[in-house]
Order: structure tokens, then sequence, then C-alpha cells
């Protein structure tokens, strides 16, 4: 397949490194799945449930179904990156999450079309059309867009990967903080219906750049990561071993790694999608919950900064460790949330998990297991994930529905944090276990 087809631009004839522009283009890329992402999503629940009838447990239990099904398919379309790379996979992700969005935002229209045909008026109805439409804009957005975008950008770089996440990682958090308090402005100005439209828009004008900028790796144009020379890899660099999906599994650095990044991924869910509500239910405003993650940003930037930067010198087992820590201290904080104490311990906690997500999730993969089976590796981790954050808001809204309160969800949380520090506690890099043998 000619890695030029649809497009005017040929990296070999960049007049710098084009790993650079796979940089921003892949960072903009994450950027534009924020509609399939939580922190997205998250804005638009109160009124859209309202306008379709549902009430918050039936709208998370929807939420949770259609992310849920998506899950089994994150897995095949990192299958589908290693085939056929970033470029084609993420722009059939981006433009299928715009009709997704566009069908979303006539979902109110479509539920009472439904509804007068069949002569049947239920909530199941609108129940089954958002889970489908949940479905669609989570596995593009948050599974395949975010994916295919993130490894693309990792595939480019090597022995800078770290310092280049840095770079991409300020830009999602910055991007991701501010989401909210764009969208939200969006929907007061223009009703969540029409919101939607103008998103989906910017959606399909974008997979026009990806067609034209996307590049699946250096290699593909005689090129190497990082735009060294061949000879000064060869003496400053160890062999690097490539894991299959199955290899990968069968260590444990795989599934503590990713059990972590489910555990980020099911709290900052499950506290993001109800965030106005568990502030409210601690008698704080809608403003002041939004507030927080302006907070929680700066916190991410600071440590995924850091952390970018020394990923490429220290042992990665270091921020597994201080990421478990994070995840201790916003549970607590969530247990806490009327003293003023529990909103420093959740802000600060969720800092650290934000920002330490953001360097796990895509650096430490290719360090661990190399390059060539990336797409599956991530995608099976990117399954987990999804899974988490599926069932994050239906237990949240349980816990609330049936206790009176979202606090009692950190009694599952710090067990399974226990278990996660014991199981951490034997984790190698795969790489020097297998360059030792």
């Amino acid at each position: 397949m000619n890695p030029n087809k649809y497009s005017f631009i040929n990296p070999k004839k960049s007049p710098f490194f084009y790993g650079y522009v796979t940089l921003i283009f892949g960072s903009i890329g994450v950027l534009f799945s924020i509609p399939g992402q939580t922190v997205g999503v998250s804005v638009f629940t109160d009124p859209v449930k309202d306008a379709l009838g549902l009430t918050r447990n039936q709208f998370s239990n929807a939420y949770m179904i259609g992310t849920l099904i998506s899950a089994f398919f994150v897995t095949k379309a990192g299958r589908l990156f290693d085939k056929f790379g970033a470029r084609y996979v993420a722009f059939f992700a981006s433009f299928f999450l715009g009709i997704s969005l566009i069908l979303f935002s006539f979902s109110e229209k479509i539920s009472n079309f439904i509804k007068s045909f069949l002569d049947f008026n239920s909530w199941s109805v609108p129940f089954v059309l958002i889970c489908i439409l949940f479905f669609l804009i989570r596995f593009c957005g948050q599974g395949v867009l975010t994916m295919s975008s993130r490894n693309m950008v990792m595939m480019w770089f090597d022995k800078n990967r770290g310092k280049v996440n840095s770079i991409s990682s300020i830009t999602i958090s910055l991007g991701f903080s501010i989401s909210p308090v764009i969208l939200n402005y969006l929907i007061t100005e223009n009703g969540w219906e029409v919101s939607w439209q103008i998103l989906a828009v910017c959606l399909f004008i974008f997979s026009f750049f990806i067609l034209q900028f996307y590049r699946n790796k250096p290699e593909d144009f005689d090129m190497i990561p990082d735009g060294y020379k061949k000879e000064e890899t060869t003496k400053e660099k160890k062999q690097e071993i490539n894991f299959t999906l199955v290899e990968s599994k069968k260590t444990r650095a795989f599934w503590m790694f990713g059990l972590a990044l489910a555990f980020n991924s099911f709290l900052i869910t499950g506290f993001t999608f109800h965030i106005i509500s568990i502030f409210e239910t601690a008698s704080y405003t809608r403003a002041e919950a939004i507030a927080v993650f302006l907070p929680i940003s700066v916190i991410a930037i600071c440590v995924s900064t850091i952390a970018n930067i020394l990923s490429d010198y220290i042992a990665h087992k270091i921020y597994l460790y201080i990421m478990l820590a994070g995840g201790f201290f916003a549970s607590y904080g969530l247990l806490t949330l009327s003293n003023v104490s529990g909103i420093y311990f959740l802000i600060g906690g969720l800092g650290i998990c934000s920002g330490l997500f953001a360097v796990v999730n895509a650096v430490t993969w290719p360090r661990y297991f190399g390059r060539k089976f990336l797409g599956a590796i991530t995608g099976k981790v990117m399954s987990f994930m999804v899974v988490a954050s599926a069932i994050a808001p239906s237990l949240f809204s349980y816990c609330f529905t049936t206790f009176g309160s979202y606090t009692y969800i950190s009694y599952l949380l710090l067990p399974f944090l226990v278990v996660l520090v014991l199981g951490a506690m034997k984790v190698e890099n795969p790489q020097n276990k297998n360059l030792e043998s």
C-alpha cells in the first residue's frame, strides 16, 4: 500500500525530521477524541438524559453497555493498526466518530419516531438507542482514534520517546482540562444537539488532515526513529526485542501496568461522569465542580512533564508505585470529600494519576515490549481500560442511589489498590530479562 496515497505530503522531502509533524497531529488527534471520552460525555449527561426521559441509573447503564461492547472490538482494532497503520485506522475512526455525533444529536427525535412508529411509549426505546450510540462514540473516540494517534507518535521516536511524549502530554492535558468549559459554553449557547453537530463537522474536517499528515512509521520511508543516522544508533542502542501479544501476557509487567491503568480509567471515568452530582452531594455548585479540572490538570502537566523526561533514564516500575500512591490519595479524598482536606487529596491524587497515566500508557509499552506488535498490545490494554471505564459510571451511580453518597465507592477502590501494590513488587522490564537470558 502506497504510504503517500491520497496525500500531498512526502516525509522524505520534509526539511526537518517528520516525526515532529506526527507529534503535532497525533496530539491533536487525541484531543479530537474528546467527544468520545468521559470528559466530553460528562458535560452532556444531564441535558441528554433529561431530554430522553432516562434516570441517572438508566443513562449510566446505557453508557456501561455501549462501552463494554466496544471493549470487545478494541483489541481487533489494535491488530488493524499493526496491519494497516495509524493513517487509515485513525481516518475511519475520526470520520465515523463524526457520524456517530450527528446521530446522537438527533437521538431525541429518533427515539420519539420509534416510539410513535411502534406505538410503544417506554424508556427502553431511548435506552437501547443510546446503548448503540455510546458503543459507536466510545469505540471510535476513546478506543481507536486515541490508540492510533498516540501509537503513531511513539513509532517515530525511540531514544527521545519520553521527551517527545512530555510535549504531547502537556498539550493533551491542557486540552482535556479546558474542554468541559468549552463544551459547557457550547451547550449553553447552542443546546446539546447543535453542539454535537458542531463537533461532528470539526471531526470531518480533521479526517482530511489525517490523510494528509498521519504517517505510520519511519521505516515506510527508509527512515529510522528519532532521525539519527543508522551508524549512530547501532553504536548506542541495544537490540530491541519485539514481544507478541501472547508473549507479553505471560509477563507480570503487562498485567500490573495494565491493571493499574484500568484502575485509573475506572476512577477518573466514574468521577468525571458524575462530577457535578458528586460535588452537589458535598454541598458544592456546578461551577465549583467543573473548576476542579484546572488544578488537576496543572498537577498532571507538572507530573507528566517530569516523568516523561526522566522516562528515558529511570525504571518505569517507579512510575507504577507513584501512580498507585496517587490512587490511594484520590480514593481517600473521595471518601472525605465533605472536608476541605478531602478536596486537596482528591485533586492531588487525580493529578498524579492523570499525569502518570499519560506517560505509562504511551511510553512504557514500546519501551517494555517493542514496536512491531504495539497495536495488538496497546489494543488489549485499551480493552482493559474500556471495560473499567464502562462499569465505573454505573457502580458510582448505584452507590449513590443505594447509600445516598458516592464516598462508599472508596471501600472498593482501596482494597484493590492494596492487591496491586503487592503484585507490583516484583515487576521487571521484560527487555532486560530477555537480554540477560
